[in-house]
């Protein structure tokens, strides 16, 4: 019965390391003051936002910010999809009469871009056809 308890307690610690890793990677700061951030993101009706695992970003109206939105358009199905990117930018917490978001993201450098995770997709209840 110890060493079921021993194995369980092995697995669960290997399982818990994983997801650390994971959510480590997701916000990584940068030598250049930029931050490298991966999440889930939208722009609609002249607000953008970006999610991480741990943290909602309000997103500077500039024109990396459309080349962003151009590009992620390509993996939306409706407008309000939010699609997997990842990003450097200027991440601040002054005041902004537009952003009401504590943390928000200037737009410098787009690394990639994709679909939504599957993972989030199973998440998803959608009503109606």
């Amino acid at each position: 019965m110890k060493k079921i308890g021993l194995l369980v307690f092995c697995f669960s610690v290997l399982i818990s390391c994983k997801n650390n890793n994971k959510q480590e990677n997701e916000t990584a700061y940068q030598n250049d003051n930029l931050t490298l951030l991966k999440g889930q993101f939208v722009y609609y009706d002249g607000a953008a936002v970006l999610q991480t695992t741990n943290q909602i970003y309000g997103v500077f109206i500039t024109e990396k910010l459309k080349a962003l939105d151009k590009e992620a358009q390509k993996f939306k199905n409706q407008k309000t999809d939010m699609v997997t990117v990842e990003i450097r930018g200027k991440v601040t917490t002054a005041k902004d009469e537009k952003i009401l978001w504590e943390q928000k993201v200037e737009v410098i450098d787009i690394i990639n871009v994709a679909p939504q995770q599957t993972e989030d997709e199973q998440n998803v209840i959608k009503l109606g056809n």
